[in-house]
């Protein structure tokens, strides 16, 4: 198939209509609202080491048809897939691994679509071979596809790409119809476990869940102040600006739901989470005191309430955290597919992807056996 493809420098190059056709409304991070704000509030682009280039097919009448979230990477910070040992062996061979090409969304480990097609799913796989040519055409070591949708993992498949696999802890909803009708699926020690913590960290503190307008120039002002105690801890600075707070909450505070902790009027702790048309997602959390079991609360538990009452079916709350399946979050497969330029180096990250996905695949496996449900459910 011949098709016409254009590099733009930005998703803000695009018009937002057009984009969003292509995405979707279901991903909030696949919106040009939120894509176009991390280049607007600095938090990719220049000295970030993340330089936007999306790529857009056109038809043959001109019109973009189908297009890929992506980005020139110098370094491998905010993927939550790690390539850092394939980046030193590369190195040690001699070549030189960066730039590469990624195609996700920037400080985002949550599963979505990236192959935005719209109307044309026939336009995956010619998406994908552009995606090849670009790394080609620049000298480009490889290029990577973070965080995949399942239904369009089959898609990287059919082009040759090499899949990866890795863990997460979601939420599944069950149809219940309050948290208590979720307690009751669990085992009877679970159970009490889980309604010891919330009453511990509910203890003294008052917890408030806003969205939309509800969510004032304060409150982010206090969140930004969390997430700047979390990110120093967990990668040394912040992945995002305040600016891009601010713009999340001038652009799509509809898809927000932002919880936050208060203790003597004063809010002390809170976590972000976006709101998609099947899942919420959990991204951010901080807090400036030490109270026992609040990030659960917060993090956890407000998730799933929320869940429940916008009838959504699934809580996704970000990567890694064993620590989730006893509270309800089980295991589950996230997926990731890989291009590699040189055919001995490819031959060499396929033969280590083969065992490590044997491997991913009989933890899942003994995790899954150790969830907090009642046997049988």
């Amino acid at each position: 198939m011949s098709v016409t493809a254009r590099i733009h420098h930005g998703v803000s190059e695009i018009d937002a209509a057009t984009w969003d056709r292509l995405a979707g409304p279901g991903n909030p991070f696949t919106s040009h609202a939120f894509l176009s704000l991390l280049e607007e509030s600095g938090s990719v682009g220049e000295g970030s080491g993340w330089s936007p280039l999306p790529v857009v097919i056109e038809d043959e009448s001109g019109a973009a048809a189908a297009a890929l979230p992506a980005y020139l990477k110098s370094h491998s910070q905010g993927e939550y897939v790690f390539d850092h040992s394939w980046a030193d062996a590369w190195h040690r061979a001699g070549g030189s691994y960066y730039p590469k090409l990624q195609i996700s969304v920037p400080f985002t480990p949550a599963t979505g679509p990236r192959l935005l097609t719209g109307e044309r799913p026939d336009l995956a796989v010619p998406l994908l071979k552009v995606a090849e040519q670009l790394c080609t055409q620049n000298g480009l070591s490889s290029a990577h596809a973070t965080f995949i949708a399942p239904e369009q993992v089959p898609l990287f498949e059919e082009a040759g790409w090499l899949l990866r696999s890795d863990i997460q802890f979601h939420w599944e909803n069950r149809d219940y119809d309050s948290f208590d009708a979720f307690l009751a699926a669990l085992s009877s020690d679970k159970r009490k476990n889980l309604r010891k913590e919330r009453a511990k960290a509910q203890d003294g503190v008052e917890i408030r869940t806003l969205t939309g307008a509800e969510i004032r120039p304060e409150h982010w002002d206090a969140f930004w102040v969390f997430y700047q105690d979390t990110g120093a801890r967990k990668w040394g600075s912040p992945y995002l600006t305040r600016e891009a707070f601010d713009l999340i909450g001038e652009r799509m505070a509809d898809k927000v739901l932002l919880v936050l902790a208060f203790l003597d009027g004063q809010p002390v702790a809170g976590a972000l989470n976006f709101i998609g048309a099947e899942a919420l997602y959990g991204r951010y959390w901080g807090a400036v005191v030490d109270k026992p079991f609040l990030h659960f609360e917060l993090c956890y538990y407000q998730a799933i309430d929320a869940a429940i009452a916008l009838g959504l079916r699934r809580v996704e709350a970000g990567a890694q955290g064993q620590h989730k399946l006893a509270r309800g979050y089980a295991p589950v497969q996230t997926w990731s597919a890989h291009w590699i330029a040189d055919k001995g180096f490819r031959r060499a990250v396929a033969d280590f992807l083969e065992r490590e996905r044997a491997g991913v695949a009989q933890d899942q496996q003994w995790l899954g056996g150790h969830t907090p449900f009642r046997k049988g459910d």
